[in-house]
Order: C-alpha cells, then sequence, then structure tokens
C-alpha cells in the first residue's frame, strides 16, 4: 500500500508540473494586459511599462514561468496584482467558502441520491421507478443559476416570516461575529505558516462554531448553506441516483444475489449488504469526481447568493489578467484533485478485496 502510494504521488508530480505551465502560458497568451485591465482610464503608456517592468511581465515566457517555479518549490505563491497582497492571504480569506460550500453540496448529493437510486433500481419499471428518474432528468437539465434565482425567490421571498424563510446570501447574518477558536482558547501560533492554518480553519464557519460552542452561529451558518448547497448540489445529485440505480440493476442480476436470495437472506441484506457495496465502486468515482468539480469554486452559485469564494475570484482574475491568483489557485485546486483522485483509488481496496493495488 505504501508503495503503491509512493509511485501515485511521484507521477503526480509531472501533471501538476504541466498543469501549472499550461495555465501559466495561456493566462500570458489572453489577449489584453494587467495594466489596463487594472488601472483603466489611468492606464497611460508610461505608467503600463512601468507596471509591466516592476512585475517582471516584460520577461520571456519561459524565464518568468521558472522564476514562479521556483517560489512555489520555496513555498510562495507570489502577489495578487490586482490586490497587492499575498496569494495566500487571498486562498485563507476565499478558500474556507468554497470548501464549506462543496462540503455541503456533496453531502446533500449523497445522502439524497444514493437512497433514491436503490429504490429505483429494487423498484424497477414501477411508478416508483420512472417518477424517481424523471425527477433526476429534471435535476440534470435546470440551469445552476435558474435553480439558484428560483430557490431565493420561494425561500426567502414567498416564504417570508414563515418558518420556512432562508436567508439568500450571505455565509452569516448581520450583527453574528464568532470570535477565532484560537483566540477563545488562548493559543498563539508559532510561526506563520502556523497562524495561517489557524485562521483557515477559524473562517470555517460551522467548524469553528462548534469549537467555540456558539450554537447560535452554527445554526445561522448551516441556515445560510442550504439554498446554494441545493442549486450546486442538484445536479450531481440527479447524476448520483441514476448511476446508482444503474449499478445496482447490474448487480441485482449476478448469480450471487440470487444465491443469497435462495439461503434466505432477508431483502434488507441482499439490498444493502451484498449489492450495494459491489455497486459502490462507480459511485465513489463520481463523488470523488464531483468534489474535486465542487472545489474549482461554482461562479454563478457564489454570485447569486453573494458567496465570495474561489470560483468568483477566479473569474475576477481572469478578466483582471491578475496572474499569480489564477496560477495559483490552480496548482492548489490541481492538488486537491489529486488527493482525491488517490483516496478514490485507495478506497477500492476496502469495497472491493479483488481489487490489489500492486
Amino acid at each position: 500500500m505504501a508503495t503503491y502510494i509512493l509511485r501515485r504521488i511521484l507521477s503526480s508530480i509531472p501533471v501538476l508540473v504541466g498543469i501549472l505551465f499550461v495555465t501559466f502560458t495561456l493566462a500570458r497568451l489572453i489577449p489584453g494586459d494587467p495594466c489596463r485591465a487594472i488601472l483603466g482610464e489611468k492606464a497611460t503608456d508610461a505608467v503600463c511599462d512601468e507596471f509591466i517592468h516592476r512585475h517582471g511581465l516584460d520577461k520571456p515566457i519561459l524565464i518568468q514561468f521558472f522564476i514562479y517555479a521556483g517560489e512555489i518549490l520555496h513555498g510562495d505563491l507570489g502577489n495578487s496584482i490586482r490586490f497587492s497582497k499575498p496569494v495566500t492571504d487571498l486562498l485563507i480569506e476565499r478558500l474556507p467558502t468554497t470548501l464549506e460550500l462543496t462540503l455541503a453540496a456533496m453531502a446533500f448529493s449523497v445522502v439524497m441520491g444514493i437512497p433514491l437510486g436503490i429504490i429505483s433500481a429494487v423498484k424497477h419499471n414501477s411508478a416508483v421507478d420512472v417518477s424517481t428518474m424523471m425527477v433526476a432528468n429534471i435535476g440534470v437539465s435546470m440551469p445552476v443559476f435558474w435553480l439558484g434565482l428560483m430557490l431565493a425567490y420561494v425561500f426567502a421571498l414567498l416564504l417570508k416570516d414563515t418558518p420556512f424563510q432562508l436567508p439568500p446570501s450571505g455565509r452569516l447574518s448581520p450583527g453574528l461575529s464568532p470570535a477565532a477558536f484560537y483566540e477563545v482558547w488562548g493559543w498563539t501560533a508559532s510561526s506563520p505558516a502556523v497562524q495561517g492554518l489557524l485562521e483557515f480553519i477559524s473562517r470555517l464557519n460551522m467548524l469553528n462554531a462548534v469549537l467555540t460552542l456558539r450554537w447560535d452561529v452554527f445554526l445561522d451558518s448551516l441556515k445560510h448553506l442550504i439554498l446554494p448547497a441545493i442549486a450546486v448540489g442538484t445536479i450531481p445529485l440527479a447524476i448520483i441516483a441514476r448511476m446508482t440505480r444503474s449499478s445496482m440493476l447490474d448487480v441485482l442480476g449476478q448469480d450471487y444475489i440470487r444465491t443469497a436470495r435462495a439461503k434466505g437472506a432477508s431483502r434488507r441484506s441482499v439490498v444493502l449488504k451484498h449489492a450495494l457495496r459491489n455497486a459502490l465502486l462507480p459511485l465513489v468515482t463520481i463523488i470523488g469526481l464531483s468534489l474535486g468539480t465542487f472545489l474549482g469554486g461554482a461562479v454563478l452559485t457564489e454570485t447569486i447568493f453573494g458567496l465570495s469564494g474561489v470560483g468568483r475570484i477566479l473569474y475576477e482574475s481572469i478578466t483582471a489578467r491578475d496572474y499569480g491568483v489564477v496560477q495559483s489557485f490552480t496548482v492548489v485546486i490541481a492538488v486537491f484533485f489529486v488527493i482525491l483522485n488517490l483516496i478514490v483509488d485507495i478506497s477500492y481496496t476496502f469495497l472491493d478485496p479483488r481489487v490489489r493495488l500492486d
């Protein structure tokens, strides 16, 4: 197992380098320059010449790439041209928002999608099966921006002043400003890296609320997550439901399922213990890919619900030609993809003992 993990990590290094180089190159080949994108009417030729020279953008692309790669090896993700601050600080500010939304959306998709797929497979060709798959097809077909707006309209306006009212934007209600857990506990950071990690964790509102025992903040943060999680998680939910149904139908027709039934195993045991476990392999793959996609940021969802996450800052940075942010955020997302794929591959051995990594 250790050999396999090491081999996968080593094989991922060229992939990450390739992603970084392609992103680095494409960002600089986009028409326009960061000076005029950021300064607008104030961007005279003299100002832009000084701006480009100050940020090293007048050097050949290969030289710029090797300089940036060297900085990354030393743990420096560079500075944002637009925000005039380290990219690491922007990651600490924005990534927790996307991470919370990702986990909430994935929990919604899995908790709803897998049971729907199981029921649909067990009740194959029944009215329940047809209805479930119809709902799944509708879920795949609905644009995220339309669904987000409709959810906000229904739960924030039509259901206003009812127990079902939900906030349409933001992460916390005005007036709620919980203290960071490390400040409450009296912790002090021994280094900037530790301080950054503590700050990152404290920006995960629900986790920080649990660590500080602020249950009012926890519930408020959960309410703010419901609508965006449903909006961004509906399409993966539909895909997971359809994949679960398809995998379960394949497994339920196998000989060992008929043998289990012939031996007197209960229907619940046959479906959950024998069939579901063997149908999980494709589901784990879909869930892992969906998690990686969510971490890339949901631009429309974050914009509709007023969330300052990864997707929103990536869009703004691309339009502003903020190369440092685009490159660094892409590398971080790529690393998450690599880690998730590794976890998915390792999970196969626990789900199916027949899989041998060696």
